[in-house]
């Protein structure tokens, strides 16, 4: 009977058994996948614990080799890694940009000179060596120099010595879209100037400068045609009365320009129509540029006549865009194949809450890549046709893969911890909810492991941030929400029933869905989600409807504090995390310029907006945590909560993480802040 007694209890310890935070945080985060220009290689960044460095593989076997050997988490940045021509080398950044005063992150208080430095290697790891300080170092086609940007200016370093950078030129405003001619004897380069912008180009030979058709508008993303006589670029007309955190649904439609890269005269190639389509929505696209200049003489550029973000071709020559990725969904990732004449993607276009790589050209239909229901981005190609990617799914985190007879293959399948609780995970639901004005809103439901019908459970609500951002059925393709999906995974083996919110204003289902009318400052209209969820939740059988919380980080501590402010009936507590909690503040940290004297009524329905003006119905207690470098929201919207919920004597904890930035550097603090607020839940919701 005792040894019954004893299989019993070590089966149910098994069954039972949890797995920590460290453990659902432990594997290694790769980005910057790179394929080399020549050969079959591949280079990525591993953000291991907060250590990061440059790992490669090879083909036939594709191992892994680790390049840099930077230890600890130590809170510095690789990034803008890039082969060099020959791909027998690699140049990279290592170092965090500045904030507004000029201060460099160092949130792990290190003592040795921190620099925002560039450094070149072989692809072997031996000799590295720092070029200089900047950021965005782009190789010349044949190797021999390399540009980078530094103090606003372009520097160049010459490759056969290294030495000492020299700066190409002097101009007025910010330069920046380093773009190579194809023989490498020009450059052109983006100049900002604040209300306007020029693409300039530099010539070697001449040493001038030639600003192709100077205009009042901003000109950005200039790609050049193959054979180096001609630049297309993106003309997007100025608008005095653009502010941000509110719908933006027509404009002055912008352009496509392409101008003769010897005299600098340009011609309107193409213009989007009014209406839907006519604003550029910039950020939708990640790609090296948003103009894709092919072999075959065609321009591919991201463009949403039809209400979603997808690609178009339209002959360099002139002529109808063509419609190339039909269909109810967004393109995002995109990268030029390695016959030059295609592109290769992902979307969400038939599998709305997830990402797959397609292939897509100006005359042949989108052919998926690989199969599977993960998540795919980050897609690049080496010169013999080989498919590489990021990926992850619901259980697995994310990591290299290469494509393989139609399947994906995993390149560093052991640098996922061995302790890693995929088996432990669940797979989210994908839900709908109604709002409380009617609308549907997307969601993915997690239910505890040890889900029962008829079982009541505390539930959370989870808010991304962004707004401009999708939460996915899996693992997510962004650092931060790829952590922010673990803790819902952790919360969720806590016996939580989690609902993660994709809100109005985020991306993937679309412009309007993205431009809510009144979202954000111009009326808070994601407020209804919040409702919508919280009810949700409470008529769900399996939820204990007084122990609803909520959390979430940046825009989702926003929409934390609203929530908490507006509807306190409804939620017993939550987590604000880097929260924004007066828009005018916020609005002002990205325009500097912003007068709300001078915007008076804009600025009234801003601050009516934000949870400030409702903390004194506010009753439950928040767990407010912030790191005090904060670039996007400031530190001081914390501050100013503090100082009003004790006015209103509300119960808070803090938890300030001194020296780091929004997205925090430091992987102890993703941890503390994740364990600080799990405890917050099991003690003010749970019990």
């Amino acid at each position: 009977m005792k040894k019954i007694a004893c299989l019993v209890l070590l089966t149910c310890r098994v069954a039972c058994a949890q797995f920590s935070m460290e453990q659902v945080l432990s594997a290694p985060f790769p980005s910057e996948l790179k394929a080399a220009p020549t050969g079959n290689k591949v280079a990525w960044v591993f953000n291991s614990q907060g250590a990061r460095n440059i790992f490669m593989a090879e083909a036939p076997d594709y191992k892994p080799h680790q390049l840099t050997n930077y230890q600890g988490d130590n809170g510095q940045e690789i990034n803008q890694v890039r082969f060099s021509p020959n791909g027998q080398h690699l140049v990279y950044g290592r170092g965090g940009a500045p904030n507004s005063a000029g201060e460099l992150p160092n949130p792990a208080e290190l003592s040795d000179k921190i620099e925002r430095g560039i450094w070149v290697m072989n692809t072997d790891g031996k000799n590295a060596k720092k070029i200089g300080i900047g950021s965005y170092p782009r190789y010349a086609p044949k190797g021999d120099m390399i540009a980078f940007l530094s103090g606003g200016q372009v520097q160049i370093v010459k490759t056969d010595s290294l030495k000492e950078a020299t700066k190409l030129f002097q101009t007025r405003g910010n330069q920046g879209n380093i773009r190579w001619s194809p023989d490498g004897r020009k450059l052109a380069f983006v100049s900002s100037r604040n209300d306007h912008s020029f693409v300039g180009v530099y010539d070697f030979s001449t040493k001038t400068i030639l600003f192709l058709s100077p205009s009042v508008d901003h000109d950005s993303n200039p790609v050049w045609s193959p054979d180096g006589q001609q630049i297309a670029f993106v003309r997007v007309p100025f608008n005095k009365d653009a502010l941000i955190f509110g719908p933006e649904r027509e404009a002055q439609p912008w352009s496509i320009q392409i101008a003769n890269a010897a005299t600098g005269k340009a011609r309107e190639l193409w213009k989007a129509k009014t209406g839907r389509g006519s604003v550029l929505f910039e950020g939708g696209l990640v790609a090296e540029n948003l103009l894709f200049w092919t072999a075959d003489n065609a321009l591919i550029f991201p463009y949403e006549g039809d209400g979603w973000l997808h690609l178009y071709a339209l002959p360099a020559s002139g002529g109808e865009a063509k419609l190339l990725t039909p269909g109810n969904g967004e393109v995002e990732y995109v990268a030029l194949a390695a016959d030059r004449k295609s592109l290769i993607y992902n979307s969400n276009i038939g599998d709305i809450d997830r990402r797959h790589l397609f292939q897509v050209s100006a005359n042949t239909p989108p052919v998926r890549l690989g199969a599977g229901s993960g998540i795919e981005w980050l897609p690049v190609q080496t010169v013999d046709g080989t498919v590489f990617c990021l990926r992850a799914d619901a259980k697995m985190p994310a990591r290299p893969a290469v494509l393989k007879n139609g399947n994906w293959q995993d390149i560093a399948p052991d640098f996922i911890p061995k302790d890693f609780p995929a088996s432990q995970l669940t797979e989210p639901q994908a839900v709908t909810i109604t709002a409380a004005d009617g609308m549907a809103i997307p969601c993915q439901l997690f239910l505890p492991k040890n889900h029962q019908n008829g079982q009541k459970h505390p539930a959370v609500l989870f808010f991304h941030g962004g707004s401009r951002r999708q939460m996915l059925l899996g693992f997510n393709y962004g650092d931060y929400y790829h952590k922010a999906y673990a803790m819902n995974q952790y919360l969720a083996s806590q016996g939580y029933v989690v609902l993660a919110v994709n809100y109005r204003s985020g991306i993937g289902y679309g412009m309007e869905f993205r431009e809510a009318l009144n979202y954000g400052a111009t009326g808070a209209s994601e407020f209804n989600d919040v409702l919508g969820a919280g009810l949700y939740l409470k008529n769900r059988a399996d939820v204990a409807s007084t122990k609803i919380g909520l959390w979430g980080g940046s825009y989702g501590g926003y929409l934390t504090a609203m929530g908490l402010a507006k509807a306190p009936e409804l939620f017993r507590m939550g987590v604000d995390i880097h929260g924004v909690h007066d828009w005018n503040n916020v609005v002002k940290n990205f325009i500097p310029s912003y007068d709300a004297n001078k915007r008076a009524a804009w600025a009234k329905v801003a601050y009516e907006s934000s949870p400030l003006p409702y903390v004194h119905q506010w009753k439950a207690p928040v767990l407010l945590i912030h790191a005090d470098d904060d670039r996007n929201v400031p530190f001081n919207e914390t501050v100013i909560l503090a100082e009003e919920l004790r006015k209103n004597n509300v119960y808070f904890e803090q938890l300030i993480f001194p020296d780091d930035v929004h997205s925090f550097l430091l992987h102890k603090n993703w941890l503390a802040a994740y364990t600080a607020s799990a405890d917050f839940f099991e003690r003010f919701l749970k019990k």
